[in-house]
């Protein structure tokens, strides 16, 4: 089977280099040091010594790890990091968490001449993969290395799970070459250990560390003077190719105050410009937060076309829906939306934060809605309901507070697992 999944990719490979230069026409994050993907390094050589390689394939992922990279760099004074991605956005990320000791690449892709090249170029005692990203080769490459490697922040969804087990006999020896694996939930931890993960252990999801800080909160409150003080704001956030169409034909039906502003942020960069001509298409009037301009009186709708901003978004809001959701997408994170403390709205799709979503729901901090319309009438109903949402608001935030402390619970586990410290000169 992998001499298959090897064939695969190598049939794939001449053809990347042009994928990654055509998706570089929107995110030109794509074409930098497209090298790298193949196991091509520059000449920048990480530190010798201590180092610890964490993979964060994407924008939630990276973030996520910001906890997790400050604990390391605090509890191995000598330790340098290698923070990879996959992602143009998860780079973009990353490079805030860049500096003297974090160093960032791209990992490359899965066949075996490019990991080889990887695991030689930087040698690293130990790697931590963020959430979901297991791979045949990456996995086979490290176990023969003597590479220690864990699954951080796990998570497995049902649905995934059937498909790993369609292909038992190639999938399971991947989970059980990880050294171990810390997951989300007693369910996701269930469900590795079903895929063939050994030393399983819940230690919580790190992204329930990840605070708002003072910068954030002030370009929050900044943003909403912006749109107009005393206007109420709905924010539709991380939204998916196919919901914003859904959003507008109900946003048409809606009964909102008069006055109200509609904020959307799609998840994909990439998807800024095409948003902004379905808003055309319709004659909305709108502005696009990259223009810098407040929001007109006779304008009711802004496209948060900006990186980086997602959190503030939230703060400058008085309602949020969770995109990924509407459709069967599996949903995005909302764990962000309830730690801001603002009223937080799902769709019926949200298989990728199964548990936190559920939680959430009982706790009064979230609600579920079925579909657009509904979630309109949802929307105009918290607009018109300042106690409502004021108590919304305080259940999310005590949710939030009763789950911190993933990092504390992860780094207990993962400590004693670690290799050894050793000083900088290796």
């Amino acid at each position: 089977m992998r001499a298959l999944y090897n064939l695969l990719w190598w049939l794939a490979l001449p053809w990347l280099p042009l994928r990654l230069w055509w998706r570089g026409r929107r995110e030109p994050g794509y074409r930098a040091k497209i090298g790298e993907r193949f196991g091509r390094y520059g000449n920048d050589r990480v530190a010798a010594g201590d180092v610890i390689w964490i993979h964060a394939v994407s924008l939630g992922e990276t973030r996520a790890a910001a906890p997790l990279v400050a604990r390391i760099l605090r509890e191995r004074p000598n330790a340098t990091i290698l923070l990879t991605h996959m992602t143009a956005t998860g780079r973009e990320a990353g490079a805030s968490l860049a500096g003297e000791r974090v160093v960032q690449a791209w990992l490359p892709y899965d066949v075996p001449f490019a990991v080889r090249a990887f695991l030689a170029r930087f040698a690293p005692r130990a790697g931590l993969l963020m959430e979901t990203e297991v791979w045949p080769n990456l996995t086979h490459g490290c176990a023969s290395a003597g590479i220690a490697l864990f699954l951080v922040n796990a998570r497995l969804s049902e649905r995934s799970l059937r498909g790993y087990r369609r292909f038992a006999a190639f999938t399971q020896p991947m989970f059980a070459a990880l050294t171990g694996v810390a997951a989300q939930t007693a369910a996701d931890a269930a469900r590795l250990r079903d895929a063939g993960a050994r030393d399983v252990a819940v230690t919580g999801n790190l992204k329930f560390d990840v605070a708002v800080s003072d910068e954030m909160q002030a370009r929050g409150r900044a943003l909403r003077q912006s749109f107009g003080a005393e206007r109420p704001v709905w924010l539709a956030a991380q939204t998916r190719d196919g919901e914003e169409a859904l959003l507008l034909d109900a946003l048409a039906r809606a009964d909102f105050p008069g006055d109200t502003v509609t904020v959307i942020v799609p998840r994909h960069p990439q998807r800024f410009d095409e948003v902004a001509a379905l808003l055309a298409a319709r004659g909305l009037r709108y502005i696009r937060r990259s223009e810098g301009k407040d929001l007109p009186a006779d304008a009711g709708i802004v496209l948060g076309d900006t990186m980086g901003e997602l959190l503030a978004y939230y703060v400058a809001a008085d309602a949020a829906f969770v995109g990924g959701s509407l459709l069967p997408l599996g949903g995005q994170n909302l764990i962000e939306a309830i730690a801001v403390g603002i009223p937080t709205l799902v769709g019926p799709h949200t298989f990728n934060f199964a548990e936190a979503a559920a939680q959430a729901i009982a706790a009064q901090a979230a609600v579920r809605v079925q579909d657009a319309d509904t979630l309109m009438i949802e929307v105009g109903e918290l607009l018109r309901d300042p106690l409502r949402r004021a108590r919304m608001r305080d259940a999310g935030l005590a949710f939030h507070a009763a789950h911190r402390g993933a990092t504390d619970r992860l780094w207990a586990w993962l400590a004693p697992r670690l290799p050894p410290m050793r000083s900088s000169g290796g």
